[in-house]
């Protein structure tokens, strides 16, 4: 059996009457039934931890990316700019997740807001608006753009560490240049790096846009940038997925075990 990979969703206002909705991009299933070789399985943002009735039954875990933003109460930052999109309901469940899945190692894969909440989440701060801060780039992309060009057009290069986590499943090619070309579709950025975090990637402007847990039990890497946009065609995204893909079988087969000797002791 495949090794089930929970999914975070966001909660969302669908239809005529704004029904609250929980959702996650299809790109995270396909990529999830794809290079990750999993079975997805869809999170509700209930606002509430659910990690002691959910961990126990996933082999992986991916953050996903979204529009809205990492609630400032929870690093002490200045109020949202207004009409900034926030999900609460998201954080309280997400949050209390990222914890509890490091803690008991089971792999986490954590793209773009996802990266955010990682580093929200183990005592790191955001910056809300890269943008408008002097010297950075614009990492935002206009939403009124072609889709094609928003998801898999490559609007800047990351530095990538030659020693860390993410120069050791990326392609050759990639390690050897020590550098990736990547989309970028985001406005927060890590300002305070969490105490557990170390940085793996950094744009041209210094915004760092790859992380990875110190210390972890298992696979724990975030990234800014998305890589499940574009996995078909570029081999440095389809790697990062098929390393997060090896950590959750790797995972599901040690789970098998334990369960193999629990009932051998009956």
């Amino acid at each position: 059996m495949r090794p089930l990979v929970g999914i975070s969703c966001c909660q969302k206002p669908f239809g005529i009457f704004g029904t609250p909705n929980h959702a996650a991009s299809d790109s995270y299933i396909r990529v999830v039934r794809g290079p990750v070789a999993g079975t997805p399985v869809l999170l509700p943002a209930a606002g509430e931890d659910l990690s002691a009735e959910l961990l126990p039954h996933l082999d992986g875990l991916i953050l996903t990316g979204s529009r809205s933003n990492v609630w400032p109460g929870y690093y002490d930052g200045p109020a949202h700019a207004e009409g900034t999109p926030e999900d609460r309901f998201r954080d309280d469940t997400t949050l209390p997740l990222i914890r509890a899945a490091i803690e008991h190692g089971v792999p986490l894969l954590a793209i773009c807001r996802g990266m955010q909440e990682l580093n929200v989440a183990l005592g790191g701060s955001l910056d809300q608006r890269i943008q408008d801060l002097p010297g950075r780039m614009d990492h935002s992309t206009p939403s009124d753009q072609p889709i094609p060009k928003v998801r898999t057009g490559k609007a800047h290069a990351v530095r990538i560490g030659s020693d860390g986590a993410l120069a050791q499943v990326i392609t050759p090619a990639g390690r050897r240049a020590g550098r990736l070309a990547v989309n970028s579709l985001h406005n927060q950025g890590v300002q305070r790096l969490a105490p557990r975090l170390v940085a793996e990637a950094w744009a041209p402007d210094g915004t760092v846009e790859a992380v990875r847990v110190s210390g972890a039990r298992s696979f724990a890497l975030g990234v800014q940038w998305h890589p499940e946009y574009d996995w078909e065609r570029d081999a440095d995204s389809r790697a990062i997925f098929e390393a997060f893909g090896r950590a959750c079988a790797a995972h599901r087969a040690a789970r098998a075990a334990l369960t193999g000797l629990a009932q051998a002791a009956e």
